[in-house]
């Protein structure tokens, strides 16, 4: 039994239960208090932005290599201290910024002169290829994937109808990728057009190899830096 302020009436209070007085709220405690502080805290949001190059720098890497090797046997020692200027107006590989400068610093270590335009120029450096690319070769040991996604939609509700496509169960997969460049020239005299100097095809190779065991994989080996993937 209790009596209530400024009421001197007894209460009934049952027992085993703790009555507050009116007019007092109890506040959190200092734990409560703290445990929320610390939950704040570590409560947060971050987003992080991904993006793909247009090109991997696998394919990057596999056709610069082959272009340097192209470019390495050429020999321009009859140009020495000409000024030269070069003409790619017969080159049309999607490669050709990395063949100009690979050509041009070859030019520049074997003391040629590389001349910004054509009138400047004693000689003119005519530039071809047979080819630069890729060649990619897939095997397995296994069964392969089979079906693809479907492009049909349906008649009644246009909604994309979805194709069944199996897994892959591979005991041995490989994928190889082969790279070759094929460079050549020939130089003239600007006023006469006498020929001074030619080169046959000039080949360079790279190659990339990827194969999984059981899934496992890949294991890379190659010719270009990027051949193992390992984060540091």
């Amino acid at each position: 039994m209790r009596e209530s302020a400024g009421d001197m009436t007894p209460v009934e209070v049952p027992a085993g239960r703790c009555v507050r007085p009116k007019g007092i709220v109890a506040g959190p405690s200092p734990f409560a208090l703290t445990l929320g502080v610390v939950l704040i805290a570590l409560t947060g949001c971050a987003t992080q932005r991904v993006t793909n190059s247009e090109r991997t720098a696998t394919e990057q890497f596999l056709l610069s290599k082959a272009v340097t090797e192209a470019v390495e046997p050429l020999s321009f020692d009859v140009l020495h201290g000409r000024k030269v200027y070069i003409d790619d107006r017969f080159f049309g590989a999607p490669e050709k910024v990395l063949v100009l400068g690979e050509l041009r610093a070859r030019l520049l270590l074997s003391g040629v002169q590389v001349a910004p335009d054509a009138k400047e120029a004693e000689i003119i450096l005519e530039l071809r290829s047979e080819g630069i690319g890729i060649d990619r070769y897939d095997s397995i040991i296994g069964i392969p994937s089979f079906g693809a996604p479907s492009a049909a939609t349906s008649a009644a509700t246009s909604v994309p109808m979805v194709g069944i496509v199996t897994p892959e169960l591979a005991i041995v997969k490989e994928t190889k990728q082969i790279s070759f460049a094929s460079i050549a020239y020939v130089a003239y005299w600007a006023g006469t057009g006498e020929v001074v100097a030619s080169s046959g095809p000039s080949l360079g190779r790279a190659w990339r190899d990827d194969w999984w065991i059981l899934n496992f994989g890949p294991r890379t080996v190659g010719t270009i830096p990027p051949v193992e993937h390992k984060l540091e």
